[in-house]
């Protein structure tokens, strides 16, 4: 194994250590807990998502104007305790209730829910949505129904900006959910990712083999098969998400097509130039299309595409400021 660390038992830690030192402009430390917040308290709906770490930019690098309030961070590929969620829901309320971005995997699912029972305890208002894009498949490994992928940005950032612009508690959850009935996503991987405590890769390709439908744990995908050009893996996904995803002439749609942190950004637009063909095709309007490290997956080899169909309300708050470590639109 070779990555840039010090010991494997400590890399969250000093992680965490390493993302406020580098932008306190934007956050600070719970103290005692792996909870990134926001450097200055909002009046206002407060989101809070998390997950385990490895995924990086995500979620601590959303937390900022117009995204999340608040990041829990777990071990790596692990959901965080009740406890270190409990703390982070109340360091960012201010009163106006709190919503849960929940990823849909088991121990997420069941570690944020207790902890919106604790805060429900101490008088804390607090909802939730889980955010279940990936239709690649269904009741996996952590995961009873569709996981939660990529595609949970746009969660955070359209009702980030729906409470930036002082909904109420329902109607930020409201927002969160309409996005979620309205985006699809799917991924692909090339190559494996080594989780530090492993010390080994977590799956094994052969040189001329790629895993399609690859989860961002590195769980299994729909099956396997020699790579492929990238119009041809790229069109693959694109099918699966069309199938799920009822999109007529006319329509319009956010793009994010999302690398899994070992892809060089190059390949990501070849991808992207693809996916925009496609949904040219069918006479569907691109309004706005993200290309980057978004979701990542350590070091995974690989990447995802997500489709959000847009409104009007949506897009208006999809265009809205942004302000985070790894989000910034003006």
């Amino acid at each position: 194994m070779k990555k840039i660390i010090n010991i494997p038992e400590n890399v969250v830690e000093e992680m965490l250590q390493g993302v406020v030192l580098a932008h306190p402009e934007y956050v600070k430390r719970v103290d005692g807990f792996n909870v990134i917040v926001r450097a200055d308290k909002g009046d206002k709906v407060a989101l809070v998502s998390g997950g385990g770490s490895g995924h990086e930019p995500a979620h601590g690098g959303f937390v900022g104007l117009g995204m999340l309030d608040g990041a829990v961070a777990g071990a790596v590929f692990t959901s965080p305790t009740p406890d270190q969620v409990f703390e982070a829901i109340k360091a960012v309320d201010s009163g106006k209730g709190v919503l849960l971005v929940i990823k849909n995997y088991t121990g997420d699912v069941m570690n944020f829910e207790m902890a919106a029972e604790m805060a429900a305890a101490e008088g804390i208002n607090v909802e939730k949505v889980i955010v279940d894009d990936d239709v690649a498949v269904e009741n996996s490994t952590w995961t009873i129904g569709k996981r939660g992928i990529a595609g949970t940005i746009f969660v955070h950032k359209i009702a980030g900006a729906k409470a930036e612009a002082g909904g109420s508690l329902s109607e930020v959850q409201g927002i969160a959910q309409k996005v979620v009935d309205n985006v699809a996503s799917m991924g692909m991987a090339l190559a494996p990712c080594t989780v530090p405590a492993a010390g080994k890769p977590s799956f094994e390709l052969a040189e001329d083999e790629v895993e399609i439908g690859m989860g961002i744990h590195g769980e299994p995908g729909t099956h396997r098969e020699k790579i492929s050009s990238a119009d041809e893996i790229t069109a693959h996904l694109m099918d699966k998400i069309f199938g799920n995803l009822t999109l007529n002439t006319g329509d319009e749609v956010a793009v994010l097509v999302n690398g899994l942190g070992a892809t060089p950004l190059m390949e990501l637009y070849i991808a992207n130039k693809k996916v925009a063909e496609l949904l040219a095709a069918k006479g569907v309007k691109t309004v706005k299309t993200y290309v980057g490290n978004y979701m990542t997956s350590l070091e995974m080899a690989g990447f995802s595409v997500s489709i959000l169909k847009v409104d009007e309300e949506l897009k208006g708050l999809l265009f809205a400021t942004a302000d985070t470590p790894a989000f910034v639109q003006k």
